[in-house]
């Protein structure tokens, strides 16, 4: 009686699940996108058909077919699928999964899939108790993730999985499914009605099909057809994907950093902007404009570290929201600025010559000479200050094993170019 109850529960649940559900693939034709890792002739696809799946981690954001990629394995390779969520599970459950899995194989020779969502949530201890189930290949572990594995999961058991990372889904792909969702509600789905959802949908199949689905019930209940304006009014706000102290967050830092560097304020400020969108800490932001002002454009033009030093004390002073106008305004000086990275080389360079020969000692007429003995020690002695004779200007004053060594090159650019004349002139 009870397996009853249960076939039934589980066909209304069939019934009354939400689209996303309902459109899920149940195989590799019928999955869209990820062609990169799933193309016909993939090395991975033909593991899956094949039935012989690697363990893996899947690595991407939401949306993008983890979870289904997982339960199109254990139908193509015929295993039984057995699914933890690493926020509710302990232990137990995983030795639980793992008991049934060498009863299983013991018992009928079927193998075992085990999916655990979220694995990044898993700490080292629950981690560690998969381990020697999957190196013993008593189970395929498949992981899913939406954080950088290699930051998130432990070395031993990233070193027995393959990484696989899903991609966002293109518009196109986006249409795809959203016409397999139509077709499933009976929606009339314009062309330009699929693409507005797609533009809001971030590449997220799920938010995309939920998105019709919410429009699609408005307009039944307006007795009106599926309008933009059914979307525009489901879908407010595009869903912002970020994550302050994973890929997200480096991604986005580096790509700000570089378009700063590379002279093009438009990306600049867009980046700055999908950061401040995203929630990132301002004062991370001015603390990476105030190191570029340094580090890329530097003495080609110096007014570019007095506008970021700025930028970043209004932070602190003014704050969110209004401090980002501050950062935006940094940000394009320092893009639309001259570039050198004279300086920054300078430091470096002289700094790895102190580490490979050591501290060498300054001449003995550069060295303190404001004690009793000094003069004595010879500290001081000769020494004349260039206010006094401006021919002293320009000496070689680094120690002697380094005399005639060259840290800061000019670059002829900005403020820079007339330094770097005189250098050529010998001046």
């Amino acid at each position: 009686m009870s397996d009853l109850f249960a076939d039934a529960a589980a066909t209304m649940a069939d019934e009354v699940a939400p689209l996303a559900q309902r459109a899920r693939p149940r195989s590799l034709d019928e999955l869209v996108g990820q062609g990169h890792v799933l193309g016909e002739g993939s090395a991975l696809r033909r593991a899956i058909l094949e039935g012989r799946p690697p363990s893996m981690i899947l690595h991407g954001p939401p949306g993008v077919g983890k979870t289904t990629l997982a339960r199109i394995v254990a139908d193509a390779s015929d295993r039984a699928f057995d699914e933890l969520t690493a926020v509710s599970a302990r232990v137990d459950d995983v030795r639980g999964v793992i008991a049934r899995a060498r009863d299983r194989l013991g018992g009928n020779g079927r193998r075992t899939i085990l999916f655990i969502d979220e694995i990044h949530r898993f700490d080292k201890r629950q981690q560690d108790s998969v381990l020697h189930a999957v190196e013993e290949g008593l189970v395929t572990l498949i992981g899913a993730t939406t954080e950088n594995p290699y930051f998130s999961v432990n070395q031993a058991l990233l070193s027995r999985c393959t990484v696989v990372e899903l991609y966002p889904l293109e518009r196109d792909e986006l249409a795809t499914v959203l016409a397999r969702g139509a077709q499933m509600l009976g929606a009339e789905l314009q062309d330009e009605i699929a693409e507005a959802i797609a533009a809001r949908a971030g590449g997220d199949a799920r938010t995309a099909l939920q998105t019709l689905e919410l429009a699609w019930e408005t307009a039944l209940a307006e007795q009106a057809p599926l309008e933009e304006r059914h979307v525009e009014d489901v879908a407010r706000k595009r869903p912002l994907r970020y994550d302050r102290d994973g890929d997200r967050h480096y991604d986005l830092a580096s790509a700000l950093i570089k378009s700063m560097r590379g002279s093009d304020p438009d990306a600049a400020v867009y980046y700055l902007a999908a950061m401040l969108e995203g929630g990132e800490d301002p004062r991370f932001l001015a603390r990476r404009i105030v190191i570029a002002a340094s580090e890329d454009v530097g003495n080609a033009d110096p007014q570019a570290l007095v506008v970021a030093v700025a930028a970043a004390q209004a932070v602190e002073h003014v704050g969110l929201p209004e401090a980002q106008l501050n950062l935006a305004q940094a940000a394009i000086y320092v893009a639309r600025a001259p570039k050198s990275n004279a300086s920054a080389q300078a430091i470096w360079s002289a700094r790895a010559d102190v580490r490979r020969e050591g501290i060498q000692q300054p001449p003995a007429m550069l060295r303190g000479s404001n004690y009793r003995g000094a003069e004595a020690r010879g500290h001081g002695t000769g020494y004349t200050s260039p206010h006094d004779d401006p021919a002293r200007l320009g000496l070689d004053h680094l120690p002697e094993s380094l005399r005639g060594r060259t840290y800061y090159r000019p670059s002829g650019s900005g403020q820079e170019e007339e330094e770097a004349a005189d250098d050529d002139r010998g001046g």
